[in-house]
């Protein structure tokens, strides 16, 4: 008896259903590493155009978390489809490497009891070892790139040219050096940039204060009275007691009206729309208090008033940032201590008066507080005040306060001396610094874009950056200041490009060791050396300028800059603000930005929550490419949820595509293209159809998709397409015809030239996202060993007449609604259990005209597309099916059912097409 099974075309794929990734990746890695297929890439891109995104550098620090793994595989994918689209798109990875977390590592490593410049050497080295770690961390999630050579912030040419990008700003009029007050931690005992600053709820004291007004006199006439007898005071409430030592006048809002009111404890000023609270506050029971009059707070300008318990005078103030939100309406004004107070009070010629010192300390000359930090003074001045009678009110309040992202400790205004660059500081152009940062956000186009709001906000409203830090561990401001006068040395600029020669011999201890005699000579008696470092948002800030001005292959501005949400406060603002102060635009004509990692249910990643997922333990029981499907499937313009459940669902796509792929890659393996290929105009018209189906999702992927960074939606796409226009529809099809014709029938042929033509797109456009699976899947469809799904761009289809596409898609989008129709009425029957498979059934269609004329033209054809063994077709009004059980035998090759079974001559178990396939000259297909 023969053994049928032998004669069908079930051939074994190549590519396992199996991906194995956790395992074989690594393998694959270290070949890729070995034939150097990025330094290969470059070469064979020479002469594209130009695709740059700028790497924003990550903190040489610990390791790696899901934060950053996602961010690295959202630029491996741009940087992997702007290849594919064609572009030259080198990636050059990057590491900020200064600063505070590095020097306190180091101090718990080593101890603080160490010379400056050994200090300096171990933070370096401990930097190395940092970066390598996290290097080899990005590499294992498939992140392509320069890896050989990065950009190091502490590499001794970048430290050489932040510090010409911070020459180039002095020249151009933006720096200026003042005392004023910034944020500063008590802990890191240095000014913080905005970046450095987080909000959380703080408990604090909240006080109402009573200001004596020394001249009754000027108070009634302010009034509009014509006596005021007693004591009448200006009540003022803070949350910060310790600020009132520094307390120097009293603000109002010059239109807020404000009363005058009759107490138990004398006469007050209060706003009118926060009376009612404030004398609740204070105790006071109905009818102890009068209303005596009403004026406006420009009249209450230049009033003096005692200081509640120091020898000190006050004036009253206008101010545009007094409100009537909450207090009493009147905003009592420490220059040294908040950044409106200071403005206010230099518009009035207020000199700045500032009793605390670096360690947060009062100084010497402070009664009753001196060497208590702030937060023990607290307590004493609130007592302080008591004793003096001038506190109203004392409750405590949870509000919104400055807090040090690394100690997360509370932060203070403190005036001090640093280098600033002025937003409103005139340059020499002309222009002020945020003019050309608001024009710059005009020109710059956001992913998602709410993000143009937001940056322009922050640019809008933010103070003077600080530029200036007092660490060990920077890139030093390498400036000479006249010991009398404060001026910086008149040759700056020269100067600092011989210093700037000097740190690319030797690094920043070229400044620090440097003798001021050899570049000054005799002057160098009445100069000091400049002992501040720069902020370290300024070393990353000014990438643009060391780094894509500096490496050959990159190109300024950038195409793209791409980082997670909380950096249009950080490096978005801060190489925003250098390249507008140096070349008038942002480094940059596209900002991307993406949203933090949570857990399943939106809660941040905590280590006491249990709720970490690492991404090393991902890759490691899943694969890299699993952890890259995710950072694709998810819309990082919100929150990237991840869990091990949600996981297990990327997984499930991920082996609809691994799956769909193997069936591919199988009925392809006796397939040479060169030799076996069947013209366009000459195949099967479903398997034209097809072609057309995988052209669009090409075009969608890369006219659309990749090219504004919806990679979520291209995910979609390519499983819906691998679900349902191949796996439920074309290759459900194709089975019959791919198992069952002869080996190199023109049929079988033409749907593998189809299959072929879908297979090296598909691989393609997958490749961004899943590069360990579309590398495997090239080496099998590929060029060689050598060769790589990088080096290749889209595919490239054969032509088609649009109004023939046209045509042929509507047909087909037509025959795909009857095919579900048919499938719902042979359901019915599956249930019941009266067929198995729907080749069991028959079907009588009944269609409107249009519609039964393209199922008629597919003749007995119809039944291959519908999968059922015989199909009619009549017209009819609408659309209906009705389907029966068929009367003929099962052919035990295609296990079609038909009334030939054993019509030809030594083969009695199968149908008459089964045997032609076999023994005669085989079937012919045209349609299907």
């Amino acid at each position: 008896m023969t053994d049928y099974s032998k004669t069908v075309n079930l051939l074994e794929s190549p590519f396992p259903m199996r991906g194995n990734l956790a395992k074989r990746e690594p393998a694959w890695l270290k070949s890729w590493y070995e034939q150097k297929r990025y330094q290969k890439l470059r070469e064979k891109a020479q002469g594209r155009p130009k695709f740059v995104l700028h790497d924003g550098p990550p903190y040489a620090n610990g390791d790696i978390h899901i934060g950053h793994a996602a961010n690295k595989i959202l630029k491996d994918i741009i940087v992997r489809s702007k290849t594919l689209a064609g572009f030259d798109a080198p990636y050059v990875p990057g590491w900020d490497c200064h600063g505070l977390p590095i020097e306190l590592m180091v101090e718990k490593l080593h101890g603080k009891s160490i010379p400056a410049s050994k200090f300096r050497e171990l933070c370096r080295e401990y930097a190395t070892e940092q970066i390598a770690r996290q290097k080899k961390d990005f590499i294992r999630l498939g992140v392509m790139g320069d890896w050989e050579n990065p950009y190091l912030t502490m590499n001794y040419q970048t430290e050489a040219d932040t510090v010409r990008a911070l020459g180039e700003i002095y020249k151009a009029g933006y720096l200026y050096r003042g005392e004023k007050p910034v944020q500063f931690c008590l802990d890191c005992g240095s000014s913080l940039a905005e970046a450095e600053v987080e909000y959380k709820d703080k408990v604090s004291h909240a006080i109402d204060v009573a200001y004596l007004f020394q001249d009754n006199a000027a108070l009634t006439k302010a009034f509009g009275l014509s006596e005021i007898s007693g004591n009448a005071f200006a009540v003022i409430w803070t949350t910060t007691p310790w600020t009132l030592p520094a307390s120097q006048a009293i603000a109002a809002g010059a239109d807020v009206v404000y009363q005058l009111i009759d107490t138990p404890k004398g006469k007050l000023v209060l706003a009118k729309d926060l009376v009612e609270d404030a004398v609740k506050r204070y105790g006071f029971e109905e009818g102890q208090t009068q209303v005596l009059a009403e004026t406006s707070g420009s009249k209450l300008e230049h009033l003096h008033l005692n200081h509640p318990f120091l020898e000190r005078d006050i004036m009253v103030l206008n101010g545009e940032h007094v409100t009537t939100d909450a207090g009493t309406g009147l905003v009592h004004s420490a220059p040294a201590h908040g950044l409106e107070d200071y403005f206010v009070c230099l518009k009035y010629g207020i000199q700045l008066y500032n009793p605390v010192n670096g360690e947060g300390r009062y100084i010497s000359e402070m009664p009753r507080v001196a060497g208590m930090t702030v937060w023990e003074a607290n307590p004493v001045i609130i007592e302080w005040l008591e004793e003096e009678g001038k506190l109203l009110a004392n409750n405590k309040i949870e509000h919104s306060y400055a807090h040090c992202w690394r100690h997360k400790t509370p932060l203070i205004y403190r005036a001090t001396g640093q280098w600033f660059i002025g937003m409103d500081k005139t340059g020499a152009d002309g222009k002020t610094l945020r003019d050309k940062a608001m024009k710059a956000v005009d020109n710059t186009e956001f992913f998602p874009a709410w993000g143009r709001a937001r940056l322009e906000a922050m640019i809008e409203g933010r103070p003077d950056w600080v530029v200036s830090r007092q660490r060990n561990w920077g890139t030093p401001m390498t400036f000479f200041i006249h010991k009398e006068t404060g001026e910086l040395h008149p040759r700056s600029a020269e100067l600092l490009e011989e210093v700037a020669k000097k740190i690319e011999q030797k690094g920043i201890e070229a400044w620090f060791a440097l003798d001021k005699h050899e570049l000054l000579g005799e002057e160098a008696e009445q100069y000091e050396k400049l002992s501040d470092t720069m902020d370290v948002w300024f070393d990353s800030g000014s990438t643009h300028f060391s780094v894509l001005r500096r490496r050959e292959e990159l190109v300024w501005p950038a195409d793209l800059y791409l980082e997670g949400s909380d950096q249009h406060r950080g490096w978005f603002q801060s190489s925003m603000l250098t390249g507008c102060s140096t070349v008038g635009r942002a480094p940059y004509k596209q900002l991307l930005t993406h949203g933090f990692v949570v857990d399943q249910n939106g809660r941040k990643m905590s280590k006491s929550l249990g709720n970490v997922v690492a991404p090393q333990e991902v890759y490691n029981e899943f694969g890299a490419d699993i952890l890259r499907l995710w950072t694709a499937s998810t819309d990082y313009s919100g929150e990237l949820a991840i869990s091990k459940e949600i996981l297990k669902r990327v997984t499930e796509s991920y082996r609809r595509i691994r799956n769909t792929l193997s069936f591919l890659f199988a009925n392809l393996s006796d397939f040479r293209p060169m030799d076996d290929a069947v013209p366009q105009d000459q195949m099967v018209e479903i398997d034209r159809y097809a072609m057309v189906l995988v052209r669009r999702l090409q075009e969608r992927l890369a006219g659309d998709y990749y090219p504004r960074y919806a990679f979520h939606f291209a995910v979609k796409d390519i499983v819906a397409f691998c679900s349902e226009d191949l796996g439920a529809f074309y290759l459900d099809i194709l089975k019959d015809r791919l198992y069952t014709t002869k080996a190199d029938s023109h049929a079988r042929r033409s749907a593998q030239t189809a299959l072929y033509h879908i297979t090296r797109s598909l691989v393609l456009l997958i490749s961004p996202i899943l590069c360990f699976t579309a590398e495997e899947a090239w080496d099998i469809i590929g060029g060689g060993e050598e060769d790589s799904v990088l080096f290749h761009t889209l595919h490239e289809f054969p032509a088609m007449n649009e109004k023939s596409e046209a045509e042929l898609v509507r047909k087909w989008e037509a025959v795909r609604q009857v095919r579900e129709a048919v499938t719902a009425a042979i359901e019915p029957l599956r249930v019941d259990k009266t067929v198995g498979s729907s080749l069991q059934a028959e079907v009588e269609i009944t269609a409107p005209e249009d519609l039964a004329g393209y199922l008629k033209a597919l003749g007995d054809e119809l039944r291959f597309v519908l999968l059922v063994s015989k199909a009619t077709v009549s017209k009819g009004s609408e659309l209906s099916v009705t389907a029966k059980v068929s009367n003929g035998e099962k052919c035990e090759r295609c296990w079609h059912y038909t009334d030939d079974i054993g019509s030809v001559a030594g083969h009695s178990t199968i149908c008459k097409r089964c045997a032609g396939n076999i023994d005669g000259e085989g079937e012919h297909r045209d349609y299907a």
